[in-house]
């Protein structure tokens, strides 16, 4: 009986030691710079044809909001755009489109380089990264965020590895990279070496700024991989 009671012992003091070890103090800062995207680019437009941008403004938490912004053309006679994205290809050449805010905190900006010719082609719809360790615990390995359908496909690498010592790493999208207050749940982490994938449904590659692995039972990040 003795024996069985000190074996016990022995388990829950592991225990607790993986639990210390995810366990960090409670405060946590969640501020981060406010973005400002251009959530549909392209690389060119076809001649006489319109196309609407549309614009994405994350707050100091990494939350969207509406905000009033500000269209511009860096030659009108090529490219024109009204105050509300809409923008109108009138001339072959190249133009600058360029979308404002100015926020309390500075002037955020993003642009894209139009050109105008034969047809609309829309820029790139995947985005390759590195998943890196924020903490004393392994994770590592290339990405690749692909956008199809109105879906998101995260690609994890043959290089990929993960602790599988904590109790509920979880993997998320979000704005905000010092919170999952705000960001979403993809799955919990059951592969934990070689190469996988998950699918995120309905969302798309300028929604997020960050790929999050967090020890979810005490609120702690392990590590994470920027996509903007």
């Amino acid at each position: 009986m003795k024996r069985i009671q000190h074996w016990q012992s022995i388990a829950i003091v592991l225990l607790l030691a993986v639990f210390a070890g995810c366990i960090k103090d409670d405060f946590i800062d969640d501020r981060v710079d406010p973005q400002l995207r251009i959530a549909n680019k392209v690389d060119s437009l076809a001649i006489n044809t319109s196309y609407q941008f549309e614009e994405v403004f994350f707050n100091n938490v990494g939350l969207a909001e509406s905000a009033e912004v500000l269209w511009k053309s860096s030659d009108p006679a090529v490219v024109s755009i009204t105050p509300t994205g809409l923008a109108e290809a009138l001339a072959p050449g190249r133009a600058l489109i360029t979308l404002e805010l100015d926020s309390n905190e500075k002037v955020l900006r993003d642009t894209v380089l139009v050109s105008v010719g034969e047809t609309t082609v829309m820029q790139a719809s995947s985005i390759n990264g590195e998943i890196v360790t924020t903490s004393s615990y392994v994770l590592e390995g290339d990405f690749t965020l692909t956008e199809i359908d109105g879906n998101l496909e995260l690609s994890l690498g043959d290089n990929y590895r993960a602790t599988s010592a904590l109790p509920g790493l979880f993997v998320y999208l979000t704005n905000n990279s010092n919170s999952i207050a705000s960001a979403k749940e993809i799955a919990a982490v059951k592969v934990f070496s070689g190469a996988h994938s998950y699918t995120v449904e309905n969302s798309s590659l300028s929604d997020y700024s960050y790929i999050l692995y967090y020890c979810k039972p005490f609120n702690v990040k392990v590590g994470e991989g920027k996509i903007q």
